[in-house]
C-alpha cells in the first residue's frame, strides 16, 4: 500500500500538480551504484589525470537527496523490489516485477506516462528483460520469468528499447534462444511497425538510423547482458555504448510533441561490484555519467521543459573505500586494467599457472606480483585444481578469478564486504523542472511517486 501523504511530502505534491510538468523526462538508474561508486570513480579520473578539480556530472547536479532502499520482506533489497518501487512507487517483495506482494498488476510510468501521449524509452546494459527495465514495461511474480517478460514487452507501447539481451527474443530453433516455444518475439516487434535490431552487426544501422515522427526502434545488441565498458573498449566490439545509446534514443523519442519519459539504466555497475571489480565499477560508472551527460546537452537546450533524475536501486558489494588500518587510495593502480573480472577473466585459468600469470600481467598489469600476492592467488588454483565446488564461498565466481580481483582492491586500498547487495542508503541528484521536489531523505517509493504524478 501506498504510504499515508502528510507533511512535507503534501506539500510537495501540491508543488507538483500546481505548476506545470517538465515535457521531457530522464531518469537514470546507476544499478548497484551508491556514494562510493560514484566517488570512486571520481577519484580514479583525478588520480589518472592529475586534474584534482575534476568531479563527475553526476556529483554537480544541484539538487541532492538520499533514499532508503529496502523491501517489503527484506532489508536488503534485489533489483525487482527496488526497481519495482522507482517504477511504481509501491514496495513490493524481492524478486517480484511490478506485482504487490499478492500478486496485483501495478501501473508503472511507463503506464502514466503513455497516457499523457508521451512517448517513452527503455535503456539498459543489461538484458532488456532483466530486473529494472522489466519493471518499468511488464507485471510478473518472478523477474526469472524472461520469456513471458519479452511477451509483455510487446503490449507495453514502449516506443524504444535498446539494450542487451536477444535471447528471450528469438524463437528456441534459433542459435543462442532461451525460449522454450517458436514465438518470435523481434518479429513480432516487426510487424508492430519497429525498426528491429538484432546482434552486434546490426549496431552500425542501430547507429545511422535517422529519427522520424512516431518512428519506434527495438534493439538487443547482445545475447545475454552487453559487454562491461572496459571489456567494449578493448575488445574491439562494435556495439554502442551506453551513451550512443542514450543520444539515439533522444533523437528518436524528441520527435514527438508531447515530449517523453527516458529510463536509462547502467546495469552492469551492479554487476561489477558483485563481482567485487572495483576497476569494472568504475569503467562502468563513468560511462553511466558519458550518458548523463547526453541528457544535459539535451538539457541546455531545452532548461524549462526537461528534468533528468540521477538515482541507484541499492549498493553493491558494501563497497568501501579505505582497508584495514590504512590511510591512502591508489586507485591509479587500477589503470592498466583491460579486461572485466566476470565475462573476462574468470573464463582463464584451465590449469595452465604460467600462461595465467602471464595473462593477467598483460591485462591487468600485475607483472609485479609480491609473494604474498602470488601465494593468495596459487592457493586458489589449489582449489580449483583440487574440482571441490566451493562457488557459492566466492558468490558463484571462480576463486582464482576472485583472488585476482581482492589483489587489484588491495592495491588500491578498497575493499567490499560482500558478493551480493547491502543496506546503504542511495544518493540522489538532479537538474531541471520540478528536480527540487526530490532532495532531502526520502524512501524509493517516493521517488516513484512523485514520477507518476510529474508525467501523469
Amino acid at each position: 500500500m501506498k504510504k499515508k501523504i502528510t507533511g512535507l511530502f503534501l506539500y510537495l505534491l501540491v508543488t507538483v500538480l500546481t505548476y506545470s510538468a517538465p515535457k521531457y523526462v530522464f531518469m537514470f538508474i546507476g544499478d548497484g551504484m551508491a556514494s562510493s561508486q560514484r566517488q570512486m570513480a571520481e577519484y580514479y579520473v583525478q588520480e589518472t589525470t592529475g586534474d584534482k578539480d575534476y568531479s563527475l556530472l553526476i556529483n554537480r547536479l544541484p539538487v541532492a537527496g538520499i533514499n532508503t532502499t529496502h523491501s517489503m520482506d527484506s532489508l536488503v533489497t534485489d533489483s525487482a523490489a527496488a526497481g519495482t518501487a522507482l517504477a511504481t512507487g509501491y514496495k513490493t517483495n524481492n524478486g517480484m516485477i511490478s506485482v504487490l506482494s499478492d500478486g496485483k498488476k501495478l501501473d508503472s510510468i511507463v503506464d502514466a506516462a503513455e497516457k499523457s501521449g508521451m512517448k517513452t524509452g527503455l535503456i539498459s546494459t543489461t538484458r532488456l528483460t532483466h530486473a529494472t527495465p522489466a519493471v518499468f514495461a511488464s507485471n510478473n511474480v518472478s523477474r526469472d520469468n524472461e520469456s513471458e517478460i519479452a511477451e509483455d514487452f510487446l503490449e507495453s507501447n514502449v516506443d524504444f528499447f535498446a539494450g542487451g539481451g536477444y535471447r528471450y527474443f528469438i524463437s528456441q530453433d534459433k542459435k543462442g534462444s532461451k525460449r522454450k516455444d517458436d514465438r518470435d518475439i523481434a518479429g513480432e516487434f516487426h510487424k508492430l511497425g519497429y525498426n528491429v535490431f538484432i546482434g552486434e552487426d546490426s549496431s552500425d544501422e542501430f547507429m545511422n538510423l535517422k529519427a522520424s515522427k512516431d518512428q519506434k526502434v527495438f534493439a538487443a545488441f547482445t545475447k545475454s547482458h552487453m559487454p562491461y565498458e572496459v571489456d567494449r573498449v578493448n575488445s574491439g566490439s562494435k556495439v554502442p555504448s551506453l551513451a550512443d545509446m542514450t543520444e539515439k534514443g533522444i533523437e528518436v523519442l524528441s520527435k514527438n510533441k508531447k515530449g517523453f519519459f527516458m529510463m536509462v539504466e547502467a546495469g552492469r555497475i551492479d554487476h561489477a561490484a558483485h563481482a567485487n571489480d572495483a576497476a569494472s565499477v568504475i569503467n562502468d560508472t563513468l560511462a553511466f555519467n558519458k550518458a548523463v551527460e547526453k541528457a544535459y546537452d539535451f538539457y541546455q537546450k531545452h532548461p524549462k521543459d526537461t528534468l533528468i533524475l540521477v538515482v541507484g536501486d541499492h549498493e553493491t558489494g558494501g563497497l568501501g573505500m579505505g582497508y584495514g588500518k590504512n590511510y591512502f587510495l591508489n586507485l591509479k593502480s587500477l589503470e592498466n586494467v583491460k579486461i572485466s573480472v566476470e565475462d573476462t577473466l574468470q573464463k582463464v585459468y584451465k590449469g595452465n599457472r604460467e600462461a595465467y600469470f602471464n595473462f593477467i600481467g598483460e591485462k591487468m598489469g600485475l607483472n609485479n606480483l609480491t609473494e604474498k600476492e602470488k601465494s593468495l592467488i596459487e592457493k586458489s588454483m589449489n582449489l580449483e585444481d583440487s574440482g571441490v565446488d566451493v562457488g557459492k564461498t566466492y558468490g558463484g565466481y571462480t576463486p582464482t578469478a576472485i583472488a585476482v580481483a581482492h589483489v587489484m582492491d588491495m592495491r588500491a586500498n578498497v575493499m567490499f564486504t560482500t558478493f551480493a547487495h547491502s543496506a546503504t542508503q542511495i544518493p540522489l541528484s538532479a537538474i531541471g523542472e520540478k528536480a527540487e521536489i526530490f532532495q532531502g531523505f526520502k524512501d524509493n517509493t517516493e521517488i516513484g511517486r512523485i514520477l507518476m504524478d510529474i508525467v501523469d
